[in-house]
């Protein structure tokens, strides 16, 4: 039954390419049949009607995804609940707390107020990073010695308190005006490495530590963020950049990856996932300008992110690109990025889903971090 089917339908389709060039095949033969097929083709696809007719298809199409997509999302489960923010008591012993956490305190205590670590990653001064979170809520990260005694701590989040009153809520001016002079320089060895003074961060020495406060230009030049590094740590770093490895490289792309995500929560925005596809791209770029003493979304072939993306097979609704350079740790990268319209605009833009961070050295362990920013 299906073999007289398929010569019925055989037999139509014969019938009508008959009719409508019986005459030309009696006239011209099967060359004259394809010349005029071949150019009822072209004029229907060129015909502004059928290009009219196509091109409203397509967006009625593209109407009907769109609201399918919507009512896929209005049916999803609601999103988790904001943790609530730990009750900050003031410093016992340090000059500033962070969740309550000051430096020499044992990691028993960290993860007894704070869970379990969410990451693990190494920084430049050696040791771990280790980042505590409840979906990027809360967010700190603290790295221990071997005695597993808290020797340094960074928060961009609202968690701080100090015994001089600073908050995430006070201007440089004020925190100018209650701590010492900052930093020029921090001396290592026989070097001398200077301190910029940009207004996006100072370094006080203060109680054997040295602190770094950041600001946020675009917010009255606000408290942003903190590092606190215990002296020990700080001088066991020999150089201004550490000394380059695949296991710093790492560390640092996922650094980068958390410290935004945590950004992105102050904003009330969404976190976003992390995309091993476009990290392979990203590391590409970074090392590419590494290797070759340039600073530029365009290549020396004239790619642009999103030509490098295409090349890699990368396919995307809408991109971003950030870069930096020249910062020894992702936490100066970050911070730097945030304070720059265009790059801080990326990392806050509500429409982006994804993002992976891809870092490369020069010969000189200074590191390139690439970001890419992606929605499917």
């Amino acid at each position: 039954m299906p073999k007289v089917r398929s010569i019925i339908f055989l037999i139509l389709i014969v019938g009508a390419l008959w009719h409508f060039y019986g005459e030309t095949f009696n006239q011209s033969g099967f060359q004259g049949v394809y010349e005029d097929m071949r150019s009822d083709v072209i004029e229907i696809k060129e015909n502004p009607k059928v290009i009219q007719t196509v091109e409203f298809i397509n967006n009625e199409i593209q109407l009907l995804l769109n609201k399918l997509k919507d009512n896929v999302d209005e049916t999803k489960e609601p999103s988790q609940p904001t943790p609530d923010k730990p009750e900050l008591d003031g410093p016992s012993k340090q000059s500033f707390s962070v969740h309550n956490i000051e430096l020499g305190d044992d990691r028993s205590k960290v993860e007894q107020q704070a869970g379990q670590p969410k990451r693990t990653s190494l920084n430049e001064y050696g040791v771990n990073w280790v980042a505590y979170h409840e979906n990027y809520h809360n967010f700190f990260m603290t790295a221990y010695n071997d005695d597993n005694e808290v020797i340094g701590l960074y928060t961009n989040q609202d968690l701080l308190t100090s015994t001089q009153g600073i908050t995430f809520n006070s201007t440089r001016d004020s925190v100018l005006s209650m701590l010492n002079e900052p930093l020029k320089s921090i001396r290592k060895g026989f070097v001398n490495y200077q301190i910029e003074n940009n207004q996006e961060y100072n370094t006080f020495h203060i109680d054997n530590n040295y602190v770094t406060v950041f600001f946020d230009k675009h917010e009255n030049l606000t408290v942003t963020a903190i590092q606190i590094i215990s002296e020990e740590l700080e001088q066991q770093k020999e150089a201004y950049f550490a000394e380059a490895n695949e296991e710093l490289k790492a560390g640092f792309e996922y650094q980068l990856f958390d410290l935004t995500n945590a950004a992105r929560v102050n904003h009330n925005l969404s976190v976003l996932s992390w995309d091993e596809s476009v990290r392979i791209t990203a590391r590409d770029h970074s090392k590419d300008m590494a290797d070759n003493n340039y600073f530029g979304h365009t290549n020396l072939e004239g790619q642009s992110p999103f030509d490098r993306m295409t090349e890699d097979n990368i396919t995307y609704r809408m991109a971003g690109e950030n870069l930096a350079a020249g910062q020894p740790s992702s936490i100066f990268a970050h911070e730097g990025l945030m304070n720059s319209i265009g790059h801080r605009e990326n990392k806050l833009h509500s429409d982006f889903e994804a993002l992976a961070v891809g870092v490369a050295f020069n010969e000189e362990s200074q590191p390139y971090y690439t970001e890419n920013y992606l929605t499917k």
